[in-house]
């Protein structure tokens, strides 16, 4: 078996097997097989594609190039959730915290942002004192007695997923279903849950832009999922405008203690309910979703929910006075006030009110990385504090005089950048138009 041999296979459009899928992930993660070959094969995948057989033992092969995160000594089924990302998307801070309040135990293994915002790590480690490093032995015990632990994920978790990832990232072979598929499933596979369940982004802020390639993608995950032995179900959601009203950091901590104290905007709140009545299911917690529905609201509304992340968080370090206090989170220098007539004029129609009617979310995220809220290489160090709060979604009427969003910032010029980004990230119209559904379907 050589390189040269596998990789003109695939050129020609043939079906590579097990072995043969192994000897090549092994072989470029132990630096055997060099950058130039490991391109042309992505190249290769890229053009010709992967069947499920395929993708599944790609995806087995990276899951096994590292450790195994071995949860057996955690008591019940442990679920796992996974979104493909997206701009506000704060879904963790929430879901977790139900989920641990209702007796699932939550195992959960991290990543930082690359991107326009944080991840959920750098999120956590906005609250004073959050280790978002312990040991497995500690990890294991504080998800047996808090029900719930969120760290960084491992050096060595599928490290063929994060070398590979880097090349694919330099030679244009990203946006493979294939390929996407298998860096994120072996991630998922590797930290040792139960059950996963996926909440698949689509539209202009996330990396699937349309329905049918999200569909796609949601598809191939859950195939590959259940095929390795773990129950697996998807919910494709919206992205065509932030999720709930804050972008950034802090903000989105200070968010997801609203909405875990029952003030949490609608659609945000409406895509966590999905997403943890499909992890009560999956768990045996609940029959069915309609039967989990109400728990989740009971376990909100009685305050349970926030009683278990301020167990969750001190557990880990935090300190939770910032919890009870959201105002003593670090302000920023500068606010910006964005109004209706800056938005309005941005579109160069002369009317006293509008309706937000499109919105690029991409931009949106843009105007959030360059307050400085997000990183353009993995080094770069994000200021936890800056970010978008918004008070105006799609659908809505805006005004001349009021305000549509709030910008927070350090530096007043990257406050001008963002500012000019932002205003053009929308359109409107003279008339309503139609929102856009918040749950597309589930897989």
């Amino acid at each position: 078996m050589n390189t040269y041999d596998l990789i003109m296979k695939k050129r020609n459009g043939g079906i590579l097997d097990k072995d043969e899928i192994t000897y090549i992930v092994d072989g470029f993660t132990k630096g055997e097989i060099p950058d130039y070959q490991m391109a042309a094969f992505l190249m290769a995948v890229y053009f010709r594609g992967m069947n499920d057989e395929e993708t599944t033992n790609l995806t087995m092969a990276m899951a096994d190039s590292g450790d195994r995160l071995d949860l057996s000594l955690i008591n019940g089924r442990k679920v796992d959730k996974h979104s493909t990302g997206g701009v506000g998307d704060k879904t963790s801070l929430i879901v977790g915290p139900i989920l641990a309040s209702l007796g699932v135990p939550v195992a959960k293994m991290s990543g930082r942002g690359l991107g326009h915002t944080g991840g959920t790590i750098d999120k956590l480690e906005g609250i004073p004192g959050f280790l978002t490093s312990i040991s497995e032995e500690a990890f294991i015990k504080q998800v047996n007695d808090v029900g719930l632990a969120i760290v960084g994920q491992t050096a060595n978790l599928a490290p063929a997923d994060k070398k590979i990832y880097a090349l694919r990232d330099v030679t244009a072979t990203v946006d493979n279903i294939s390929l996407i598929a298998a860096s994120i499933m072996s991630k998922k596979l590797a930290a040792g849950a139960d059950a996963i369940v996926l909440d698949v982004k689509t539209g202009t802020g996330a990396f699937m832009k349309t329905l049918e390639d999200s569909k796609k993608l949601a598809d191939a995950m859950c195939r590959i999922g259940n095929m390795a032995g773990r129950e697996t179900v998807a919910v494709i959601t919206d992205m065509n405008e932030p999720l709930g009203n804050c972008v950034g950091n802090t903000l989105e901590v200070i968010e997801a203690v609203e909405c875990l104290k029952g003030n949490g905007e609608a659609r945000l709140m409406e895509v966590c309910r999905e997403l943890a009545a499909n992890m009560l299911v999956v768990s045996g917690k609940a029959d069915s979703k309609d039967k989990a529905y109400p728990m989740i609201d009971d376990t909100i509304n009685s305050g349970k929910a926030f009683d278990k992340m301020k167990e969750f968080v001190a557990a880990q370090g935090g300190d939770v006075s910032y919890l009870d206090n959201t105002d003593l989170f670090e302000k920023t220098k500068y606010e910006k006030i964005i109004t209706g007539k800056d938005i309005i004029k941005a579109n160069d129609i002369d009317v006293n009110e509008a309706y937000l009617n499109e919105c690029d979310n991409q931009e949106i995220g843009m105007a959030s990385l360059l307050l400085g809220g997000g990183r353009r290489t993995k080094d770069e160090i994000i200021d936890l504090s800056v970010g978008i709060r918004l008070f105006k979604h799609l659908g809505d009427r805006i005004e001349k005089d009021e305000a549509v969003a709030i910008l927070y910032a350090n530096d007043e010029n990257k406050m001008s950048e963002a500012f000019n980004r932002f205003i053009k990230a929308y359109k409107v119209t003279k008339d309503k138009a139609a929102g856009n559904p918040v749950i597309y379907k589930s897989v």
